[in-house]
């Protein structure tokens, strides 16, 4: 289908008196590609829901949580810096979430608001689909320990992985990191030879970042059995990405893990299977 014929097909229906609200929190959070997204799953899906993009200042999480109860707002994704203090809001924390102790999803179940952490098992979701291996019983190693990298580490624990190598340029945050799942451990870089999975779950190499044009690991740690996951975005083909190809690695980039952890959000929100295609030409088009 051409984009054009694509935006008018997946386009909102205008809001009615029984619309269901969803939005996204954080600070800041106008260039979010959330409400793309959802609203193309909404509209595809006959879902008489729309989503907007709530600017929340730093400090004011739990008072959006408490807003959602008083405006019945129907689900919320949290980002930036909010997810700590939204995860200590909510009355029922999923076990990601008391793991983490970080909440990306906000959703009623019954007149309880539960919170979840989506980020992880998007990733597995995006990695098994795209790849077609397990993680359980794989060996890998994340790089990074800022919250993605520790949502990934908790939700491959869960997943039967057999070991998590866990590195970061601060090797007090790699091991900080390690401790959230049983068989991670950090160590040198150099034991990514050990890994048949290398996720990379930093910034480095992503459009607007501190470091766009670099790798995160030496290039000729990486080789032909290696199966690269980059879960940055944007650009499409990171450096990572383009390193690996040469290198004669398979390698992921990150539009599928933000599909599927949006996909997870979706469905918690209104108990329908969450059209993932859709979804995922919704990012691609970039609207």
């Amino acid at each position: 289908m051409q984009t054009s014929a694509w935006v008018v097909a997946n386009r909102p229906a205008a809001p009615t008196g029984a619309t269901r609200l969803a939005a996204v929190i954080g600070s800041p959070v106008r260039h979010s590609l959330s409400p793309a997204i959802h609203n193309a799953a909404f509209a595809h899906s006959g879902a008489d829901w729309t989503y907007v993009a709530l600017e929340v200042a730093p400090g004011r999480g739990a008072q959006a949580v408490e807003a959602m109860r008083t405006l019945d707002i129907g689900g919320l994704s949290v980002t930036m810096p909010h997810k700590a203090e939204v995860a200590q809001a909510v009355d029922v924390p999923s076990r990601s979430v008391q793991a983490l102790g970080a909440c990306n999803c906000v959703y009623w179940d019954g007149d309880a608001l539960h919170g979840d952490n989506t980020d992880g098992d998007g990733f597995i979701a995006s990695f098994e689909e795209e790849s077609g291996v397990s993680v359980a019983g794989r060996r890998l190693t994340v790089l990074g320990g800022g919250g993605a990298a520790r949502a990934i580490i908790e939700a491959l624990g869960r997943s039967g992985a057999e070991g998590i190598h866990v590195w970061s340029r601060s090797e007090k945050t790699a091991e900080t990191a390690a401790e959230i799942a049983e068989q991670a451990f950090s160590g040198p870089i150099e034991q990514v030879s050990d890994s048949s999975i290398l996720i990379n779950a930093t910034p480095i190499g992503m459009s607007g970042g501190p470091n766009p044009h670099e790798i995160p690991l030496p290039a000729d740690l990486i080789d032909q059995h290696l199966i690269v996951h980059d879960i940055v975005y944007e650009p499409r083909e990171t450096p990572l990405l383009a390193t690996a190809r040469q290198r004669g690695a398979i390698a992921i980039g990150g539009v599928g893990m933000l599909v599927h952890q949006a996909a997870r959000q979706f469905s918690h929100w209104t108990g329908l299977p969450a059209p993932t295609t859709v979804m995922r030409q919704a990012v691609l088009n970039g609207k």
